[in-house]
């Protein structure tokens, strides 16, 4: 197996272990940087290891004792933990040896990267980093913002979590609902970031997340249905864009969507619904799902609308909501649902009340809507379809 492959399939496990060895996500994020960075080096010279993950935990977990000797501060927590590996199982006995179990705790990582005491920019940021593996350049750029400012929000969410004594661990029973709508919400989050395209793909990190929570969670039916949701969307990624530009759903050519990719999602889907609980996510899954089908049923589309937003409270569903009442009742009916909501600071909400004020033949509304739209637009598609819908609608 390629190192490159490992690092993309072990960085959030190694990094993982780490912490629950360590307490300390700075300490064990640069002792598995450095066991990575002796693996390349040596790997390719003396081949791989019988069990790469064991081979990498344990040379990171040197590194890191190593690292906490030259500490003064820390001699104490040194004894501690050369104390522990002295009466413990020996490296090359037990993570080394191609048939031992290593204790997978990335579910751990994430609850923990994911607390509320946090941010929700610095849960996203860190999820990327520790679970992702992204680099602090890689993230900087995904959120357009400076190298340094991404540096100091990683930095003070690894401090907060270690001054707050923010435990490393899954929350009990009674927590656990709350606690993962919060890690999935921002899973779906990173996932939507990079649903309009650029240089590091954050849905293909958002689904790579979501495949790892649930091999974790394989129950949870909102797990099941969020990896749904997400690769559903994404089968039309290849499809989505012609010439640079955002091409309509109805416009896409189907040829170019993902076939396995809609079979995987479906399965999941169908995972979760067996579970017998129907959460917001399920909800969405299953209207991305029926979106990929001709002619779509703009009824069902609606009904389930009208679940998630009594689910949610969120006007952002009301809107969605309102495309799909205009399919039945025509353009009028969805922009009386759409005058109701306060969406002004959202782009979407400007481009569908846009569209439908056209097909309703209000142009010069429609040319003053698609102007705020492209306002607010945050991408170069974005920007080029808006255009061209504004040019169409010049009085």
């Amino acid at each position: 197996m390629a190192l490159d492959t490992v690092f993309r399939d072990q960085w959030g496990r190694v990094l993982a272990t780490l912490v629950g060895i360590l307490g300390d996500i700075e300490l064990a994020e640069d002792a598995a940087a450095e066991a990575f960075a002796i693996a390349a080096e040596r790997w390719p010279r003396d081949g791989e290891p019988a069990n790469p993950t064991g081979w990498l935990i344990t040379t990171a977990r040197n590194r890191a004792i190593d690292q906490l000797r030259r500490r003064q501060v820390l001699a104490d927590k040194t004894k501690l933990l050369a104390r522990d590996i002295e009466t413990g199982p020996q490296p090359s006995e037990a993570l080394m040896d191609g048939a031992a179990t290593i204790p997978d705790e990335r579910l751990e990582l994430i609850f923990t990267c994911c607390h509320p005491a946090l941010a929700l920019d610095a849960r996203v940021a860190l999820t990327l980093r520790t679970l992702g593996g992204l680099s602090t350049d890689e993230i900087a750029l995904a959120f357009l913002i400076p190298f340094e400012t991404m540096s100091k929000r990683l930095t003070r969410a690894k401090h907060k979590i270690r001054d707050a004594g923010i435990p490393f661990a899954v929350p009990p029973d009674h927590q656990l609902p709350d606690r993962l709508a919060a890690v999935l919400a921002v899973v779906y989050l990173i996932f939507n970031q990079g649903w309009g395209g650029g240089r590091v793909d954050l849905a293909a990190e958002a689904i790579h997340l979501g495949r790892a929570l649930a091999d974790l969670m394989p129950d949870e039916a909102e797990v099941l249905a969020l990896l749904a949701l997400m690769l559903l969307h994404d089968a039309r990624k290849a499809a989505r864009l012609r010439n640079g530009q955002i091409v309509p759903l109805d416009e896409q050519d189907r040829a170019l969507w993902d076939e396995q990719q809609i079979d995987e999602g479906r399965a999941l889907l169908q995972r979760a619904m067996a579970r017998g609980r129907t959460g917001p996510y399920l909800v969405q899954a299953a209207i991305a799902d029926l979106h990929l089908y001709e002619p779509r049923d703009w009824r069902q589309i609606a009904a389930l609308y009208q679940t998630l937003a009594r689910q949610t409270r969120s006007s952002i569903v009301e809107m969605n909501r309102a495309i799909a009442v205009a399919e039945i009742d025509g353009p009028e009916a969805g922009l009386a649902i759409l005058d109701r909501l306060d969406l002004d600071h959202y782009r979407y909400f400007h481009s569908t009340r846009a569209e439908l004020l056209r097909r309703a033949g209000r142009d010069g509304e429609a040319h003053d809507a698609y102007r705020r739209a492209l306002d607010l637009a945050q991408t170069e598609p974005e920007q080029r379809f808006l255009q061209d819908r504004l040019a169409e609608t010049t009085p």
